[in-house]
């Protein structure tokens, strides 16, 4: 196996490139972007971890004027165009911000993160002082912001002061990227301030964006377009860039060819299949595209263990809560659509891409399209379909086993609060009294409650069995080794000497239901699953149990 330095969690162009990490070439987004007119201001929306900050990052590298970065695009794509290098490499002054790290519970939380990035900015240009031509009034408010005592007016002008200052100094203007822009206002969403971040994010990119002499031209990336009218009001050539209508597919993720090359060098072609069937899937533009971050993540593991098995890498970066909300949202025929994408079919929505983060959760459509907006959700092919689909939807599916593995994983958590919520006496004292007839009642209702998942398998109604009686003074124990093999689900009430052991098994037709429950008694005796507890529990209690589908039927021994 070959071994490749693999920048994990590294999104700094320079970094990656004067310590010989490995590289996917994307500096052709440069001449894509500038084109033969590159727009005033560039929207690019992508889901989180497809590259957006190392990209910006790159071109901060390429155009800013205070670096001389030809070593670090040698032998790149984008050198083959020496005109383009010879009139943009580091011959333009360029702020390069971010906006992801802006978070807090309140919005002077917030606020005082935002100071404090700004304030950093504004230290990196202290040379701007210097110049005797540049206006006192301006230099004194750079003070002010370099130290972190501005007040609310000054920090919402924060760019565009800097941005004149820096047009002054050097007789040319700014190229400006600001990365993550709707961090602050999703994270405002979330915790009750979201008129007060609006406002501020307003304002900072009205006065950096619309009729800024001092502009030259703007990139800008988030995960979501958020509605022209709530930010963007007025800006002059505005062009967006998202997942459905681009030009600039290929740069966010990785493609085919890409991830092939990638394995290739690492000698893991053997595994390809697997990487696609997790990590692929999303459909940007034209293009069917990987997540970096989960190929990078496995390639690094990958190579300190041969044995490595597939996991989800994306699921950690967030706590997914989106769809926890979408979720607890769910209403009847929610939960009918969620059940058809997580048996591997699509559904069709009505997709909108300018929202405002008010509004998110204001009707069903708009949860389709901001699980779609935000990755959870791809497009299925044009392609595929024999008929042109209604205007304005989509065909939607979940993109690979990485993100239906969240799906479950939150669906599990969610069933498991869902139930703990529930009044579950009745059922309880059903077990405990031996009344399978009252069990099956219970259980039943209960299961029409869930969302499920992986196709009604065995190993959901395990989950679906436990999560009943979690949380709920029980002892719990599932697939644990007893007698001579695994009992699915055990139950201990310790305090009134009692167990009572569960075998499921899923039928497959309705009929097969009688039969299959007598088939998990029969194996709870042949496997001795009650013998441990004869000595220990005064009541043992043996239940079988037939799934299908929604259905369940219960015996007891």
């Amino acid at each position: 196996m070959s071994k490749l330095n693999i920048p994990v969690g590294i999104s700094d162009f320079e970094k990656i490139r004067k310590n010989a990490y490995y590289y996917v070439d994307k500096s052709e987004l440069i001449s894509n972007l500038l084109n033969e007119n590159p727009a005033e201001v560039t929207l690019i929306t992508r889901p989180r971890r497809f590259g957006k900050t190392l990209g910006m990052s790159m071109l901060a590298y390429f155009f800013d004027i205070r670096k001389d970065s030809r070593s670090l695009f040698d032998g790149l794509k984008i050198t083959k165009n020496s005109i383009l290098c010879r009139k943009w490499m580091n011959q333009w002054p360029v702020i390069f911000f971010s906006l992801k790290d802006i978070d807090g519970l309140t919005f002077q939380s917030a606020y005082g993160q935002l100071l404090i990035q700004i304030s950093n900015l504004y230290k990196e240009f202290t040379f701007l002082l210097d110049r005797n031509d540049i206006d006192q009034d301006d230099k004194n408010i750079f003070l002010q912001l370099k130290a972190g005592r501005a007040n609310e007016s000054q920090v919402s002008r924060a760019l565009s002061t800097l941005m004149r200052m820096l047009q002054k100094y050097y007789q040319k203007p700014v190229i400006l990227l600001l990365d993550e822009y709707d961090v602050p206002i999703a994270k405002a969403s979330s915790h009750g301030y979201y008129e007060k971040m609006l406002e501020l994010t307003r304002v900072m990119l009205g006065t950096a964006l619309k009729d800024n002499s001092s502009l030259h031209f703007a990139v800008i990336t988030g995960c979501l377009k958020i509605a022209k009218e709530s930010i963007f009001t007025g800006t002059n050539n505005f062009v967006s860039d998202t997942i459905t209508d681009s030009r600039l597919n290929e740069y966010f993720g990785f493609t085919q060819n890409e991830v092939d090359q990638i394995l290739r060098d690492a000698d893991l072609e053997s595994l390809r299949e697997n990487v696609k069937t997790w990590y692929d899937g999303y459909r940007f533009g034209n293009f069917d595209i990987y997540c970096p971050w989960d190929v990078m993540n496995f390639l690094r593991d990958a190579q300190r263990n041969s044995e490595i098995k597939m996991i989800s890498y994306w699921k950690n970066t967030s706590d997914n809560s989106i769809i926890r909300s979408f979720i607890d949202y769910a209403g009847g025929n929610i939960t009918k659509k969620l059940e058809t994408l997580l048996a591997g079919d699509f559904i069709i929505q009505p997709v909108d891409e300018n929202l405002t983060y008010d509004y998110l959760h204001s009707s069903e459509d708009n949860l389709w399209s901001i699980l779609y907006l935000t990755g959870y959700l791809t497009r299925v092919r044009d392609t595929d379909f024999s008929e042109p689909l209604p205007a304005g939807t989509l065909a939607l599916k979940i993109p690979n086993e990485e993100i239906r593995e969240i799906y479950e994983t939150v669906i599990r958590k969610w069933f498991d609060d869902h139930a703990a919520a529930c009044d579950r006496k009745a059922l309880f004292d059903a077990v405990w009294e031996g009344d399978s007839e009252k069990i099956t009642q219970e259980m039943s209702r209960l299961l029409r409650k869930t969302i499920s998942y992986h196709d009604y398998k065995e190993d959901f109604y395990h989950a679906f069995l436990a999560g009943i009686f979690a949380g709920s003074g029980y002892v719990v124990e599932s697939n644990k080794e007893h007698g001579e093999g695994r009992s699915d689900v055990v139950i201990y009430d310790s305090v009134n000497g009692s167990v009572a052991v569960f075998e499921a098994k899923y039928s497959r037709v309705l009929a097969q239901m009688n039969e299959d429950c007598d088939r998990a008694l029969q194996q709870i005796d042949e496997q001795m699953y009650a013998k441990e507890y004869e000595d220990e529990y005064d009541h043992i209690l043996c239940y079988g149990i037939s799934f299908f589908k929604k259905r369940c039927l219960v015996k007891r021994k």
